[in-house]
């Protein structure tokens, strides 16, 4: 417990009458000294009363890189007295100013001013900026009284994170596309059930053309035979690794491919330098996938666990690549339009999801957990 500057003034003017007073008479002072005297001296005992206010911390929804997201804080206390709320925000988070002024921006730190009354709660909002796990917290909680002359400062220890997803991009999967034959491959296309012809495009496997027709029409253009689904789907596991600096560049190919597949029926796994998935579909799983890929660390796979893989994909200084089937090709010829993000809850999205835009499927208000 401390003085703030306004209680040394008020302090220093209370010494400074009371030593007046006795060389001119107290009277004339009395006006002045008795009501800052008093007001110091309540402030000292409000602040020396004022017990130690308990924080909880609501865990904060998982999100994409540019998303908003509200972070609450919890506090208890017995006594009524005024608090400013400091909040640490971690590297890859930015604290915002609220429109209100309720919050305000202090050093990279979320300062909000409050009243402890009973239970209170306050929150202030933060925007996602780079991929990754970041904390939040520690917290403080600086009590004061009325006319702000003392304060005391109590520090928690508690912290919390959230998880910052990587960009997703709508990967084109079209007839002659790239990724068009792995998928359909994977995904437990019937290469004897025939379904029907078209016409052949850039990117078609050579596999696929119908060459009886191509024979009967030599001037025509190639033909391609398009197989029936099955009801069975295929399952696949996607390997990655990268080179020092390229593993943000490496986890939005993993992202975007690995929700491509998924989107496709395919049960999905990774196979990732700091670890595995295993395959698997739905939503939980989806969101297992896209952790991890937030985890994502550089490094190279063994050869063991890179061979095991029916997706490869590498980054480094020549770009982020896409292997399959003994073909290599460029992770932009994939995306095409990189102004086009992939909704990782299924179906194309709009880049600039809101805070209803979650991988949990809607918009929940935030419970603050013990």
């Amino acid at each position: 417990m401390r003085l703030t500057i306004r209680g040394w003034t008020a302090l220093f003017v209370v010494v400074v009458s009371m030593a007046m007073g006795r060389e001119f008479g107290p009277r004339a002072l009395n006006a002045v000294v008795i009501p800052l005297a008093v007001v110091l001296i309540a402030g000292l005992v409000t602040v020396a009363r004022a017990d130690r206010p308990e924080i909880r911390r609501a865990p904060v929804p998982d999100g994409f890189d540019g998303e908003r997201r509200t972070v609450e804080i919890a506090l208890a206390s017995s006594s009524t007295v005024s608090a400013t709320v400091r909040d640490t925000v971690g590297d890859g988070l930015a604290a915002l100013d609220t429109d209100g002024g309720a919050t305000a921006i202090e050093d990279g730190e979320a300062v909000v001013e409050t009243t402890l009354e009973g239970d209170d709660r306050v929150t202030y909002d933060v925007r996602l900026e780079e991929r990754g796990e970041h904390r939040l917290g520690p917290a403080t909680v600086t009590v004061s009284d009325v006319f702000g002359l003392v304060r005391r400062r109590f520090a928690d220890e508690e912290t919390t994170t959230v998880l910052v997803y990587p960009r997703v991009y709508d990967v084109q999967s079209g007839p002659g596309s790239d990724v068009r034959a792995v998928t359909d491959a994977i995904a437990g296309r019937d290469r004897e059930a025939f379904d029907h012809l078209r016409e052949y495009q850039r990117g078609d496997s050579l596999r696929d053309v119908h060459w009886k027709s191509a024979a009967k029409r030599p001037d025509a253009d190639l033909v391609v035979t398009e197989y029936a689904d099955t009801e069975k789907s295929g399952s696949a596991t996607i390997a990655a690794e990268c080179t020092p600096d390229r593993d943000d560049e490496l986890a939005t190919a993993v992202a975007s491919v690995a929700v491509h597949l998924l989107e496709a029926d395919v049960d999905v796994g990774l196979a990732l330098p700091n670890g595995n998935c295993e395959p698997g579909s739905g939503r939980d799983h989806r969101r297992r996938l896209l952790a991890a890929t937030a985890r994502l660390e550089a490094g190279e796979l063994e050869a063991g666990r890179r061979d095991e893989g029916d997706v490869l994909i590498q980054s480094d200084a020549d770009g982020t690549r896409v292997v399959i089937d003994d073909r290599t090709i460029p992770f932009e010829r994939f995306v095409g339009d990189r102004d086009r993000a992939a909704d990782p809850r299924g179906g194309p999205g709009a880049p600039d999801r809101t805070e209803r835009d979650r991988p949990d499927g809607g918009a929940g208000e935030p419970g603050v957990t013990s």
